[in-house]
């Protein structure tokens, strides 16, 4: 199965501004394009708990494409799951990667947060990354990786400037 995670930002290395959580109050227009684009390319989008709350009032539900939040109290939700949409699981990644091959998928699309990004990654099974740069510095907030020691190694495959601002789209294969 091939794994693609997809990250944004800031100069100094943070995914949310201090403790709010809503990236699209300072994420670029072009950063959103690109990243709804991926969004509607995959069928399967894998996601942490605190990225689903942060993100919930962007989400739309649509068959054929299946959303699942990564939560250790995945019962706690069973009120907002639909079944093929959105479901919530404590399934670890290994566990979850050969169930949903077992339905067919070839993808997925990994989106956050910080915990879900090191449990992936400790386990070697992102093989893309794309990260996107903005040019801001918050000096406080979330990382791409939280809770793991890591010692990963990226090959650059592409690099996009997005808009006149120097927002920068990053493309890496995981090695």
């Amino acid at each position: 199965m091939k794994i693609t995670m997809v990250m944004l930002m800031t100069v100094d290395g943070k995914t949310t501004r201090g403790e709010n959580k809503n990236i699209y109050t300072w994420t670029s227009s072009e950063d959103q394009k690109h990243f709804f684009s991926l969004i509607k390319k995959n069928n399967l989008i894998v996601m942490g708990r605190k990225t689903f709350e942060a993100s919930r009032p962007v989400i739309r539900l649509e068959k054929g494409k299946l959303r699942i939040v990564l939560t250790h109290h995945p019962k706690k939700y069973s009120k907002e799951s639909v079944t093929g949409q959105l479901e919530f699981s404590n399934e670890n990644p290994e566990k979850l990667i050969k169930r949903m091959e077992g339905l067919g998928y070839k993808k997925i699309l990994l989106v956050g947060g910080a915990t879900i990004n090191g449990l992936f990654l400790k386990e070697n099974l992102v093989d893309e990354l794309y990260l996107t740069i903005e040019p801001k510095i918050f000096g406080s907030g979330k990382n791409i990786i939280e809770g793991q020691l890591l010692d990963k190694f990226l090959q650059l495959i592409n690099v996009k400037k997005l808009n006149k601002k120097g927002t920068l789209l990053l493309r890496y294969k995981i090695i």
